[in-house]
């Protein structure tokens, strides 16, 4: 994470708290995200140094059309300041700010196979005992775990992957 994104991050943050619409920009930001982070193609769009940032910036008007007034200021300082390249990296810093400044931590939770509602919702009863802040489950897939789960809270993490008790196993068999 570059520092000018934090920077803008942080500036965005103050000026939608101000005008009251922070939780909109938020949702805003989540979705330059997700389009950023899934399309390959647009990433490259936006870090080419090629593009004219006028471009750029109509194209991304013109993508994110329905957007805060907060946000559309945020892409005319991104051309401006010829900055375009970091719009994916202030959006994931102020998402990280608005959680923090909301008291919200993320969960992030491995598992072998996507999360069903029902584990989510033994998951935050589990956080919820160690944790007061609201919590927001990330899940992660990976099939390497083999079965089980893998919970990561701040800086605390509980592994109980069915590959990590092999790994014991294993190590205490070598012995």
């Amino acid at each position: 994470m570059s520092r000018a994104a934090i920077r803008y991050a942080k500036a965005i943050l103050d000026i939608a708290q101000t005008s009251g619409k922070a939780e909109a920009v938020n949702n805003d930001m989540k979705s330059i995200v997700a389009a950023v982070s899934e399309n390959a193609e647009l990433k490259d769009f936006l870090a080419s140094p090629v593009i004219k940032m006028d471009v750029k910036k109509s194209a991304v008007s013109e993508i994110f059309s329905n957007v805060q007034a907060e946000t559309n200021s945020l892409f005319q300082l991104l051309l401006e300041n010829k900055r375009f390249e970091i719009l994916e990296s202030i959006a994931v810093e102020y998402n990280k700010l608005y959680d923090q400044s909301n008291g919200v931590e993320v969960a992030k939770v491995t598992t072998a196979f996507p999360i069903t509602p029902e584990l989510q919702s033994k998951v935050l009863a589990k956080i919820a005992e160690f944790s007061n802040k609201k919590i927001t489950i990330e899940n992660i897939v990976d099939p390497a775990i083999i079965g089980g789960f893998i919970l990561r809270v701040g800086d605390k993490q509980y592994n109980a992957s069915v590959a990590s008790k092999l790994s014991e196993l294993k190590r205490e068999f070598a012995n």
